[in-house]
Formats: structure tokens, C-alpha cells, sequence
């Protein structure tokens, strides 16, 4: 039987929400191993005050296999 642990994380970029997305998946896997998925929540940012964007924010949800079991 395989397990499945869910982890959730906020991934940040001043680029986009994808690139958000990504910075989210890889520093999550500098510790974590067997990610098998990934989940957006939601999607947020930081405004200037002229009304640009400059910040991404993406909530996702991480998901890996824990070791040991099958």
C-alpha cells in the first residue's frame, strides 16, 4: 500500500505566476524526495502603486510518496 503525504507552500517570482509555480516544486525538492504532483490553490500577487504587478504568488499543494511504504 503506498502513502501519500501533502505538503502546502507559497512559491514566489517578480517574473509570473508559472515561474511562481516552479520556484515553489524545486525548492521543495531540495529536501523532499518522491514528489509525484503538484496542486495550484490560488494565485496572489503584490501591486505597485502606479498599478503593476510586481510580485507572484502561487499557494500550491505538494505531493510525494513517504518512504518505506509500497
Amino acid at each position: 500500500m503506498s502513502v501519500v503525504k501533502v505538503v502546502e507552500l507559497v512559491g514566489e517570482s517578480p517574473h509570473s505566476w508559472q515561474d511562481a509555480v516552479k520556484v515553489a516544486v524545486r525548492e521543495a525538492a531540495r529536501t523532499i524526495r518522491n514528489i509525484s504532483g503538484v496542486e495550484v490553490l490560488n494565485w496572489t500577487g503584490n501591486v505597485d502603486d502606479q498599478g503593476n504587478i510586481v510580485e507572484y504568488k502561487a499557494d500550491v499543494q505538494i505531493a510525494f510518496m513517504v518512504e518505506g511504504h509500497d
